[in-house]
């Protein structure tokens, strides 16, 4: 069900303080998060040797620097003086659920603060920002816990661990890991020396929708990790694209899971691990590495790298299965040449929300 919509001003339901630790520099490392005007990391730059200044359960709001992220905060935490506004609710109950749906409205804001415009306080109470309503002085906050709940997480596995990880975010920036490409190696997609094994998609349309599904359908879209729908077997079975691949069995149209789509149309570039069997479009290609098999950690990693590559394939240039093959990507390597694979799991694992992957 749709909800009615209204504008509120973060002010009314919000009141908006100041960080209260002025110098970061002066705090010893320890166990507390502090805040500032980062958008990585959930605002948290450095873990500090103090009492927390706020309790969990709050939004802040970065007002310089980085305009306008907006961060829940699950747990007790110091936060910037000049660059952090702390909101508190006013007359109803802040949990992970509506804190994360709120972060996400407030940061549709951002373009408005871009060009060293500053989002102070008065600024940021003035804000107004739509939200689901009972009426137009209330919003509706049942509607929103229980839309995230029942409507986002039975299909957003990445946003299930993220909440029940009390997003971690203490990991890259204790563990020290850094990442230089100075003596990284070029390989080759596919071909006889290339580092996949380069398949096909299948359906050149998304099946006809007639009834709840579980097997997600991924085509060449940039969201969602791909994944466009979600059918049942018997309409994947029942749906073709034309007249001889009625005779083609299922296997030919479902995928294993642990691979890597990447598109080849559309939005070109985008590569997703999808840890579930799926079908797909023939926009579309699905790698699988040729010597091992993928885990998530290193699929993650190798996705963001193929992502960075996505340029090379605007103005309407299409990334065919016979153009990949000679493609090249660029990758950590050990002493003696070899993929480094055990470097880029263990990247990965270093970085915030690794435990949620």
């Amino acid at each position: 069900m749709i909800a009615k919509k209204s504008f509120f001003e973060i002010g009314k339901i919000f009141d908006v303080v100041s960080g209260r630790t002025s110098n970061l520099k002066l705090l010893a490392p320890g166990n507390t998060p502090f805040v500032s005007a980062s958008e990585k990391n959930n605002g948290v730059t450095a873990y500090v040797d103090d009492n927390p200044t706020f309790p969990g359960n709050l939004i802040t709001i970065s007002r310089n620097g980085s305009v306008c992220e907006a961060f829940f905060q699950p747990e007790p935490f110091c936060a910037s003086l000049d660059d952090i506004r702390v909101l508190i609710p006013k007359g109803f109950k802040l949990n992970k659920y509506i804190g994360l749906f709120l972060c996400t409205v407030i940061r549709q804001e951002k373009f408005r603060y871009t060009y060293g415009r500053k989002f102070g306080t008065g600024r940021i109470r003035e804000t107004l920002i739509e939200l689901p309503a009972k009426n137009e002085d209330e919003p509706d906050w049942d509607w929103i816990d229980n839309y995230i709940k029942n409507h986002l997480l039975p299909h957003n596995v990445v946003f299930q661990n993220i909440l029940e990880d009390k997003f971690n975010t203490a990991s890259i920036i204790k563990s020290g890991h850094t990442l230089t490409v100075a003596n990284w190696k070029t390989f080759k997609y596919g071909g006889e020396n290339g580092i996949f094994i380069i398949k096909n998609g299948y359906y050149n349309k998304k099946p006809d929708h007639t009834e709840p599904g579980t097997i997600p359908f991924v085509g060449s879209s940039e969201f969602n990790n791909g994944i466009t729908e979600y059918y049942s077997l018997d309409e994947i079975s029942n749906n073709d694209k034309d007249s001889r691949s009625k005779k083609h069995d299922i296997s030919l149209k479902i995928f294993k899971g642990n691979s890597v789509t990447v598109s080849n149309n559309g939005s070109v570039g985008n590569a997703f691990y999808q840890p579930d069997d799926f079908t797909c479009s023939h926009d579309v290609n699905v790698l699988l590495l040729k010597d091992r098999e993928w885990n998530k950690y290193i699929a993650l990693f190798i996705c963001t790298i193929i992502k960075l590559e996505k340029y090379r394939w605007s103005y309407g240039r299409k990334w065919r299965p016979m153009r990949m093959p000679e493609s090249e990507i660029k990758l950590p390597v050990k002493e003696n040449g070899e993929l480094d694979f055990d470097f880029m799991e263990s990247f990965m694992k270093s970085l915030p929300f690794s435990s949620t992957i």
